[in-house]
């Protein structure tokens, strides 16, 4: 039985039209390279950002230092304070509903992602959700050890809403690593939706329980599992 979903941020329930991401584009090139976006998504996509970062440049033939991540990290930072400044951030489309479908069946809600607090903070303030009203939880790559595909947002999500089985929970992602995330956490469910940085073919990849292209169809991989007869 699912008793709790994990929903990735960006592209999956928040539409930014992968503006993060091309926000590492754009600081990853002014340092000197030249990566197209969709090397971005596919290296990068759903990772602590630093971390995506290095994950990219380690696809180039050039050398690079950590020092380098740093400074381009900074970079990225600061051109996301003002990208945001003049974002029109909206939820992606029947998010909130979803999210109160899932209520009604007494199942709760945690957004987690791979920004760090205060970017995510910001993104669900401007949406006009709130941890205790529209979500039950927010966990950030900021809150804990390990980012993806490491599970420890998934498993503080559940210390925060009282989930014992990782069974009992569903991920739904929009990235190979937010499937992975799902599988190494021991989750029911590991959705990918299309709706983001990452298409089916790259998601297949990552072997989820299923793909999705919109986010209603997670009320039926809740079905299958919360009643057995409509298998």
């Amino acid at each position: 039985m699912i008793k709790l979903v994990v929903f990735d941020m960006a592209g999956t329930t928040v539409d930014e039209d992968n503006v993060v991401y091309k926000t590492v584009q754009e600081a990853l090139n002014a340092a000197g390279y030249g990566f197209s976006l969709p090397q971005v998504l596919e290296f990068g996509a759903g990772k602590e950002k630093s971390q995506a970062i290095r994950d990219v440049l380690a696809t180039d033939d050039q050398p690079h230092t950590e020092d380098e991540v740093v400074a381009i990290f900074g970079d990225f930072k600061q051109r996301l304070v003002q990208t945001y400044r003049d974002l029109d951030v909206k939820e992606q489309p029947g998010a909130a509903a979803l999210f109160e479908s899932l209520h009604e069946r007494g199942i709760k809600v945690v957004l987690n992602t791979g920004y760090d607090r205060a970017t995510a903070e910001s993104l669900v303030a401007r949406l006009g959700w709130a941890v205790g009203n529209e979500i039950d939880g927010l966990v950030t790559a900021s809150d804990v050890d390990n980012g993806r595909p490491a599970p420890d947002m998934i498993r503080l999500s559940m210390e925060l809403t009282g989930v014992e089985l990782p069974q009992e929970v569903a991920k739904v992602g929009d990235s190979q690593i937010d499937i992975e995330e799902g599988h190494n956490a021991g989750c029911g469910v590991s959705l990918g939706v299309t709706t983001g940085a990452q298409n089916a073919t790259l998601l297949k990849q990552a072997n989820p329980t299923g793909l999705i292209d919109r986010l209603s169809e997670v009320l039926h991989f809740v079905a299958a599992e919360n009643e057995p007869s409509v298998r």
